[in-house]
Protein backbone atom coordinates (compact mmCIF):
# COMPACT_ATOMS: atom_id res chain seq x y z
CA UNK A 1 0.00 0.00 0.00
CA UNK A 2 1.37 3.38 -1.02
CA UNK A 3 1.42 6.01 1.70
CA UNK A 4 2.64 9.55 2.17
CA UNK A 5 2.95 10.56 5.82
CA UNK A 6 3.66 14.15 6.79
CA UNK A 7 5.16 15.21 10.09
CA UNK A 8 6.77 18.24 11.69
CA UNK A 9 3.84 20.61 11.99
CA UNK A 10 3.00 22.48 15.15
CA UNK A 11 2.28 25.77 16.88
CA UNK A 12 5.03 28.37 16.62
CA UNK A 13 5.44 32.11 16.90
CA UNK A 14 5.96 34.50 14.03
CA UNK A 15 9.58 34.45 12.91
CA UNK A 16 10.16 30.86 14.00
CA UNK A 17 11.08 27.93 11.78
CA UNK A 18 9.66 24.47 11.14
CA UNK A 19 10.76 21.58 8.97
CA UNK A 20 8.04 19.41 7.52
CA UNK A 21 8.83 15.89 6.37
CA UNK A 22 6.91 13.64 4.00
CA UNK A 23 7.89 9.99 4.18
CA UNK A 24 6.79 7.85 1.26
CA UNK A 25 6.35 4.12 1.46
CA UNK A 26 5.03 1.31 -0.68
CA UNK A 27 7.05 2.11 -3.79
CA UNK A 28 9.95 4.18 -5.04
CA UNK A 29 9.20 7.81 -5.84
CA UNK A 30 12.40 8.48 -7.77
CA UNK A 31 10.38 9.19 -10.93
CA UNK A 32 7.72 11.25 -9.17
CA UNK A 33 7.62 14.98 -8.75
CA UNK A 34 6.76 15.95 -5.18
CA UNK A 35 4.86 18.99 -4.02
CA UNK A 36 3.64 20.71 -0.90
CA UNK A 37 0.20 22.30 -0.84
CA UNK A 38 -1.53 24.20 1.94
CA UNK A 39 -5.16 24.73 2.81
CA UNK A 40 -6.39 27.38 5.21
CA UNK A 41 -9.97 27.35 6.56
CA UNK A 42 -12.45 28.42 3.90
CA UNK A 43 -9.85 28.43 1.13
CA UNK A 44 -8.91 26.09 -1.69
CA UNK A 45 -5.85 23.92 -1.48
CA UNK A 46 -2.92 25.89 -2.93
CA UNK A 47 0.50 25.03 -4.27
CA UNK A 48 3.34 26.11 -1.97
CA UNK A 49 6.49 24.50 -3.31
CA UNK A 50 7.58 21.50 -5.33
CA UNK A 51 10.55 19.60 -6.66
CA UNK A 52 10.68 17.80 -10.00
CA UNK A 53 11.63 14.15 -10.31
CA UNK A 54 14.75 14.92 -12.34
CA UNK A 55 16.92 16.87 -12.19
CA UNK A 56 15.31 18.05 -8.97
CA UNK A 57 14.40 21.57 -10.01
CA UNK A 58 12.51 23.42 -7.28
CA UNK A 59 9.60 25.81 -7.55
CA UNK A 60 7.80 27.92 -4.97
CA UNK A 61 5.15 30.57 -4.86
CA UNK A 62 6.05 34.24 -4.53
CA UNK A 63 4.60 34.39 -1.02
CA UNK A 64 7.15 31.89 0.32
CA UNK A 65 10.09 32.58 -1.98
CA UNK A 66 13.21 33.14 0.09
CA UNK A 67 11.58 31.73 3.24
CA UNK A 68 10.62 28.12 2.33
CA UNK A 69 12.90 25.55 0.75
CA UNK A 70 11.82 22.19 -0.65
CA UNK A 71 14.25 19.29 -0.96
CA UNK A 72 14.18 15.54 -1.40
CA UNK A 73 16.27 12.57 -0.34
CA UNK A 74 15.50 9.74 -2.76
CA UNK A 75 17.53 7.27 -0.73
CA UNK A 76 15.15 7.86 2.18
CA UNK A 77 12.05 8.32 -0.02
CA UNK A 78 11.46 11.57 1.88
CA UNK A 79 10.65 15.14 0.90
CA UNK A 80 11.19 18.12 3.16
CA UNK A 81 9.84 21.64 3.45
CA UNK A 82 12.06 23.94 5.46
CA UNK A 83 9.94 26.87 6.60
CA UNK A 84 11.77 29.93 7.95
CA UNK A 85 10.55 33.35 9.05
CA UNK A 86 7.05 32.01 9.49
CA UNK A 87 4.15 34.46 9.37
CA UNK A 88 0.60 34.17 10.76
CA UNK A 89 -0.68 34.00 7.19
CA UNK A 90 1.26 30.74 6.72
CA UNK A 91 -1.20 29.07 9.10
CA UNK A 92 -2.80 26.14 7.28
CA UNK A 93 -2.85 22.38 6.92
CA UNK A 94 0.10 21.35 4.76
CA UNK A 95 -0.19 18.38 2.44
CA UNK A 96 2.43 16.42 0.59
CA UNK A 97 1.58 15.05 -2.87
CA UNK A 98 3.24 12.91 -5.50
CA UNK A 99 2.73 13.02 -9.27
CA UNK A 100 4.31 10.79 -11.90
CA UNK A 101 7.07 12.67 -13.76
CA UNK A 102 5.73 16.19 -14.35
CA UNK A 103 5.21 18.68 -11.52
CA UNK A 104 1.83 20.43 -11.53
CA UNK A 105 1.07 23.70 -9.79
CA UNK A 106 -2.58 22.72 -9.40
CA UNK A 107 -4.05 19.86 -7.41
CA UNK A 108 -5.00 18.04 -10.63
CA UNK A 109 -3.40 14.78 -11.51
CA UNK A 110 -1.60 13.99 -8.29
CA UNK A 111 -1.50 10.27 -7.70
CA UNK A 112 -0.96 10.26 -3.97
CA UNK A 113 -1.70 12.59 -1.07
CA UNK A 114 -0.74 12.60 2.57
CA UNK A 115 -3.17 13.22 5.39
CA UNK A 116 -1.81 16.68 6.17
CA UNK A 117 -0.05 18.31 9.08
CA UNK A 118 -1.26 21.46 10.84
CA UNK A 119 0.99 24.52 10.98
CA UNK A 120 -0.19 27.35 13.21
CA UNK A 121 1.77 30.59 13.48
CA UNK A 122 0.82 33.01 16.23
CA UNK A 123 1.57 36.71 16.06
Amino acid sequence: QVQLVESGGGLVQAGDSLRLSCAASGRSFDDYSMAWFCQAPGRDREFVAGISWSPGITYSTASVEGRFTVSRDNAKNTVYLQMNSLKPEDTAVYYCAAKKLILDFTTDGYDYWGQGTQVTVSS
